[in-house]
């Protein structure tokens, strides 16, 4: 890894946190995770009282690989996992929800994926 690529690490990381010191997830509303790396995206519902993982999404699941064929750049991807997330807490009951961008910029492929869960009925 390249000094830049550690610096910019460590900067996201200052950054992620500072944002958790503020963004805390409960049962009523927990709290929705965006990851990105270079080729993926993945999100998770989180109560943060109980230490859980309610739910989670990426476009690397199976059942959501062909609703993904009609994606053509990383931000349509990952603007359909965030619906499929929204759809999923919607079934099992979950409605408001607080965002955590994890430490990156609210741009590109994390808007995306929050516009999706929007889209989809989540309110942040």
């Amino acid at each position: 890894m390249s000094d830049k690529n550690i610096n910019k690490f460590n900067a996201r990381m200052r950054r992620r946190k500072h944002i958790r010191k503020r963004v805390f997830g409960t049962q009523d509303r927990p709290r929705l995770v965006v990851y990105r790396s270079l080729k993926n995206i993945y999100a998770q519902l989180i109560d943060d009282d109980a230490g859980v993982t309610l739910l989670a999404c990426s476009n690397r699941d199976a059942d959501i690989k062909e609703r993904l064929n009609e994606s053509k750049t990383k931000v349509q991807t990952s603007f359909i996992v965030g619906q499929i997330m929204g759809e999923k807490a919607k079934d099992k009951g979950i409605i408001r929800v607080v965002f955590d961008r994890n430490g990156y910029k609210y741009h590109g492929r994390v808007k995306a994926a929050a516009d999706g869960a929007r889209k989809s009925g989540l309110e942040f």
